[in-house]
């Protein structure tokens, strides 16, 4: 239970040091040095399993009592401190220091999750967050950042997720040879999303493709994914245009090929258990 924010206490600046020491979990070295990052905004502090602190502005932590109340430690900051721990535009009042909360590729794979994402190499960090929030809502049990792919925590990537990171077993690993050996062991088909696959994704749903198990593999929207890695897939899966786009960027493509794996194994009764949302049903601050 944190200690209750006390009226007339003066909110914390950009110089105060606990503001200066959370704002450097905006670089890589910092957090990994933490095992720490950030959350911004109440819909994703809502979905975090443990705040370790809550960085508000006295308005939010007014509008939000029940956030502050979870909160291991609540510092209420200057309009100033939280647009500097915030790092967009327009900040909704809250940051909060999370955990990280990702798991070994082991445990992630003994739980039986039906529906996995791979993002080998993706370097993109709102695509990245984009694709995590997509796999969530789709069902998946796992999303794997492989190989050298962007950091889950960046700021953008964890925006991006809206608190999908918290929900999903998050696996880091930093060889893709050994995820994919890993996860046929598991029992996965291992399914590679390539603009240049061979097999159409509406006729190998069609043909019963997508009913079983199976893991997504997503490569960088610059380069695609690894040749080593497609070549390595038990399919090679092209989603189709009908119009006259080039092509679907990496975060749609993924959608589409993730809702058709959902369809297809929820037909069959084979998905997770939705887990239950912590979601506050107040609109975010603006």
């Amino acid at each position: 239970m944190a200690a209750p924010y006390r009226p007339g206490v003066d909110p914390f600046t950009t110089r105060t040091p606990r503001v200066v020491a959370a704002r450097r979990l905006q670089r890589r070295r910092d957090r990994e040095a933490t095992g720490r990052f950030l959350a911004e905004g109440p819909q994703a502090v809502a979905e975090a399993p443990r705040i370790l602190e809550l960085f508000g502005t006295v308005e939010a932590l007014d509008r939000y009592p029940e956030l502050a109340a979870r909160a291991e430690r609540v510092s209420p900051v200057t309009a100033d401190a939280l647009a500097a721990l915030a790092e967009t535009v327009a900040p909704q009042g809250l940051v909060a220091v999370c955990a990280f909360v990702d798991v070994p590729l082991p445990d992630a794979l003994a739980r039986d999750p039906r529906l996995v994402a791979v993002l080998a190499d993706i370097r993109d960090p709102g695509n990245a967050g984009t694709v995590l929030r997509t796999a969530d809502a789709a069902g998946a049990g796992a999303v794997i950042f492989a190989g050298d792919a962007v950091d889950p925590y960046n700021g953008k990537c964890v925006r991006a997720s809206v608190g999908s990171l918290f929900h999903v077993d998050l696996v880091r690993h930093r060889e893709p040879a050994a995820v994919l050996a890993a996860i046929r062991a598991a029992g996965l088909r291992v399914l590679a999303a390539d603009a240049y696959g061979d097999t159409d994704l509406d006729a190998f749903a069609d043909a019963g493709g997508l009913g079983v198990p199976a893991a997504w593999l997503f490569g960088s929207e610059a380069h695609g994914l690894p040749a080593e890695l497609a070549e390595a897939a038990d399919a090679r899966v092209r989603v189709p245009i009908h119009g006259r786009a080039e092509s679907l960027n990496l975060a749609a493509a993924a959608a589409v090929c993730l809702y058709s794996s959902a369809r297809a194994l929820a037909a069959g009764g084979g998905l997770r258990k939705p887990r239950e949302s912590s979601s506050v049903d107040k609109p975010p601050l603006v």
